[in-house]
This record gives structure tokens, sequence and C-alpha cells, in this order.
């Protein structure tokens, strides 16, 4: 599939691949650790619009409820039904088997305000814990 390191990263933690115009989304490892034991999770239904930075999922574990923040804008493609009915999937592959949903890219010029790998491992030194 694809490495972390082909991933672009928010400040809030999402992950998104672009191939193609389309792009695939989910959390990254970091926060899945922070997260802990994912128990549900409720993601978009395909056709649904997402805007960049706005909440459009939802993130259940042990611990609390978080929301899941658009990485960037587009319209939803595909769930990862897998996911939807083993949430844990997020804890044990969160690049992989746990991503959350694909969407086309509506402004492909956003990604150019996300982290690749590297600054995002910068990032991760100076962010506060949860």
């Amino acid at each position: 599939m694809y490495k972390p390191e082909q991933c672009k990263y928010t400040k809030t933690h999402e992950w998104v691949f672009v191939e193609g115009g389309e792009a695939v989304v989910g959390i990254s490892d970091h926060a899945q650790h922070e997260i802990s034991d994912i128990v549900f999770v409720e993601l978009p239904k395909p056709g649904a619009k997402v805007v960049q930075g706005k909440a459009c999922a939802v993130v259940e574990s042990v611990k609390a409820a978080s929301d899941f923040f658009a990485p960037v804008s587009g319209e939803v493609t595909a769930g990862n039904d897998a996911l939807v009915a083993e949430p844990s999937l997020a804890n044990q592959s969160p690049h992989e088997k746990g991503w959350f949903f694909k969407l086309k890219v509506s402004n492909p010029a956003e990604l150019s305000g996300l982290m690749d790998w590297n600054a995002y491992q910068e990032f991760l030194k100076t962010a506060p814990a949860h």
C-alpha cells in the first residue's frame, strides 16, 4: 500500500495520502497511541462533502470521544467498513487496515499547507501531550 513517510499530516494528527486526485485519510500512529483503545468510529457516508479543518468523523476510545478533522476538502467516495466493524484496526494498523475513508480532493492546493513526514516528526517533539 503506502508508508507513513509518504503521507501528509495535520497538527490535529490526521494523515492523508493522495494519488491521482483520490485521497485516503486516517489518524496517525501517534494519535492512536494517545487515544489508546479505540472502541467505536463514526465515519462520513459516501457522497458527503468534507471541509478541511472541520470535524467529519468521531473516534471513541475507552478514555473519551474525539473529533476527526478533514485533512483536505472533498467528496467522500468510500468508508472503511472493516474499521467500523472492528475499530481496533486503527490501533493495530493506522496506515494500512485502519484507514478511515477515501475522498476525491476538491482543492489540491490545500495539501501544500500540510506537513510532510519529517516536519510532522519535528512537530511531535513540541506538541503538547493530550
